[in-house]
C-alpha cells in the first residue's frame, strides 16, 4: 500500500540481510556436515547422533530465543544515540546466556528418562546420552556467541558474524575428521568425537566474536568486558521479559514439525522419509527469510529509536516484502523441479524408494504454497520483535501453530484419509493463519509502539 514502502528501502534490507542470511546458512550446515560425516560410522551411530541432536537443538532454539531480546534493546539504544543502554543489555545478556545455559546442561545430564519414556530404543538412547554429556559443555559458548551476535549486528555491522560461522564450519569438518574418525596419531571416537567437534566449533565462533568485539572499533569503544561482574538486575528481568515469549515462541514452532513428524511416523515409515527431505528442502530455503526477518527487525528497531514510526513501519513491510519475493523463487523451483530435488536426497529408480520419492515430490507441491506464507510469517513476527512486542505474538504462535496447523494436520491427515498430504495442508493453514494475524498486529501497532518506546529503562510493567 501507499507509504508502507519504498525502493530505497530495499537496498538497505538487502545489504544488511545478506550477511545474515550467508551465516545462518553457514551455522545451519554444521548439523548437515555431521549427518554427513556420521553417516560414513554406521546407521546407529547416526541414529543416536540425530537424536541427541534433537534434543540438543530444541533446547538451544529455546534459550538463544531468549536472547534474541538483544536485537531490539540495542537496535532501538542505536537509534536514539543512547551509549549505556547497549552496553548494559549486552554484558546482562551475557550472564542470562549463562543462567540459561546452565539449566540446559542439567536438562541435557537428565534426559535419558524422558527419551525412554517416549519409545526410543534403549540401545539408541544409551549412545545418544554419551554424545550429549559432551555436547553439553559447549551450550553456554554457544548462547554466549547468539548475545554477541545479536550486539554486532544490531549495530548494523552483520558481516563479522558471517565470517566468524564460515569460520565455524571449517572447524566442525577438520574436528570432526580429527576426533571422530581419527585422523593422524588421534584414536578414532566416533559419535563422542562428534561432540567434542561441535563443542571446539561452539567455543571457537565465541572466542573469535568475543575478541573481535574487545580489539576492533566501534564494537571495543562499548568496553562490554569492563565491569561485567557488577550485576543489573533491571536490564536482567528486561531481558527475561521481551526475550522469554521469544524462546517460548520458538519452543512452540519448533514443536510443531515434531509433532508433525511423530503424526508422520504413524502413517508408516515411508511416510515419514517422504516428509522428512520435503521438510529439509523446506527448512534450507526457510533460512534466507529468516535472515531478512533479523535484518528488518534491526532496521525497525532503529527506525523506532529515532522515533520515527513511519520508518520503522517501512522498514518492517520492505522485509515482509523482500521475504515474500525470496520464497516465492523457491516455491517456483519446488513446483517446477520437485522430481529433481527429491533425487539429490534419494535413488528414484531404487525398488525401496518407488513409493517414498513420488510422495516427497507430491509434498514439494504444497510446500510451494507453504513457503511463500512461511515467509510472510516470519518477517511479520520478526518485525514485532523490533518494536518490542514479543508477548502477544508469542499467544499467537500458540493458537496458530498448535491449535491452527497442527489440530487440523490431525485431523486431516491422521484421523481422515488424506495422509501426508494432509498434516501438510494442516502446516498451511496454520502458516496462513499466521502469516495474516502477524502482518495485521505490525500494521495496527507499529505507530503506538513507536511512540512509547523506552530506551533508557524496562518496558515492563512495574511489579506491584
Amino acid at each position: 500500500m501507499p507509504g508502507w514502502t519504498t525502493f530505497q528501502d530495499v537496498r538497505p534490507t538487502l545489504r544488511l540481510a545478506g550477511p545474515v542470511v550467508a551465516a545462518q546458512m553457514a551455522l545451519a550446515s554444521l548439523g548437515f556436515v555431521d549427518t554427513v560425516m556420521v553417516g560414513r560410522l554406521g546407521a546407529d551411530e547416526l541414529a543416536a547422533v540425530a537424536l541427541g541432536n534433537s534434543v540438543f537443538f530444541f533446547l538451544f532454539i529455546v534459550t538463544s530465543g531468549v536472547l534474541q531480546a538483544v536485537n531490539p534493546m540495542v537496535a532501538q539504544a542505536y537509534g536514539a544515540g543512547e551509549r549505556m543502554p547497549i552496553v548494559r543489555s549486552v554484558r546482562q545478556a551475557l550472564w542470562l546466556g549463562t543462567v540459561l545455559g546452565a539449566v540446559a546442561m542439567v536438562v541435557l545430564w537428565t534426559v535419558e528418562p524422558a527419551l525412554l519414556w517416549a519409545g526410543q530404543e534403549s540401545a539408541t538412547v544409551r549412545a545418544a546420552m554419551t554424545y550429549l554429556h559432551v555436547m553439553l559443555w559447549g551450550i553456554v559458548p554457544a548462547l554466549w556467541f547468539m548475545g554477541m551476535r545479536g550486539f554486532v549486528e544490531a549495530l548494523g555491522h552483520p558481516f563479522p558474524v558471517t565470517v566468524i560461522a564460515f569460520c565455524g564450519v571449517a572447524v566442525n569438518i577438520v574436528a570432526n575428521g580429527l576426533l571422530m574418525y581419527g585422523w593422524g596419531p588421534l584414536p578414532a571416537l566416533g559419535i563422542v568425537g562428534t561432540g567434542w567437534a561441535s563443542v571446539a566449533v561452539f567455543w571457537s565462533i565465541f572466542g573469535l566474536l568475543a575478541l573481535f568485539v574487545y580489539r576492533v572499533p566501534p564494537f571495543s569503544e562499548y568496553a562490554i568486558f569492563a565491569a561485567l561482574r557488577t550485576p543489573d538486575p533491571a536490564y536482567f528481568k528486561e531481558l527475561l521479559y521481551i526475550g522469554g515469549p521469544i524462546g517460548i515462541a520458538r519452543g512452540v514452532e519448533a514443536g510443531l514439525f515434531t509433532m508433525t513428524a511423530l503424526m508422520a511416523g504413524v502413517l508408516g515409515s515411508e511416510v515419514l522419509a517422504a516428509h522428512q527431505i520435503a521438510l529439509q528442502c523446506a527448512s534450507l530455503a526457510f533460512m534466507v527469510p529468516l535472515g531478512i526477518g533479523i535484518a528488518g527487525s534491526v532496521r525497525v528497531g532503529q527506525a523506532a529509536g529515532r522515533n520515527d514510526a513511519a520508518g520503522a513501519r517501512r522498514a518492517g513491510f520492505t522485509a515482509m516484502g523482500c521475504a515474500t519475493a525470496t520464497m516465492i523463487v523457491s516455491a517456483t523451483l519446488f513446483w517446477l523441479f520437485p522430481d529433481a530435488i527429491v533425487a539429490f536426497f534419494i535413488d528414484p529408480t531404487l525398488p525401496e524408494n518407488q513409493t517414498v520419492a513420488p510422495l516427497a515430490a507430491s509434498l514439494l507441491l504444497i510446500a510451494a504454497v507453504f513457503q511463500v506464507f512461511d515467509g510472510v510469517q516470519v518477517a511479520a513476527g520478526s518485525a514485532l520483535h523490533g518494536l518490542k512486542d514479543t508477548r502477544i505474538p508469542m499467544v499467537i504462535a500458540f493458537l496458530t501453530y498448535w491449535g491452527i496447523g497442527l489440530t487440523s494436520g490431525y485431523v486431516f491427515g491422521v484421523q481422515g484419509d488424506a495422509g501426508a498430504h494432509g498434516l501438510w495442508w494442516g502446516l498451511v493453514l496454520g502458516l496462513v493463519a499466521a502469516s495474516i494475524w502477524l502482518t495485521l498486529r505490525f500494521h495496527q501497532n507499529v505507530e503506538h509502539a513507536v511512540e512509547t518506546r523506552d530506551i533508557t529503562a524496562p518496558t515492563h510493567p512495574p511489579a506491584a
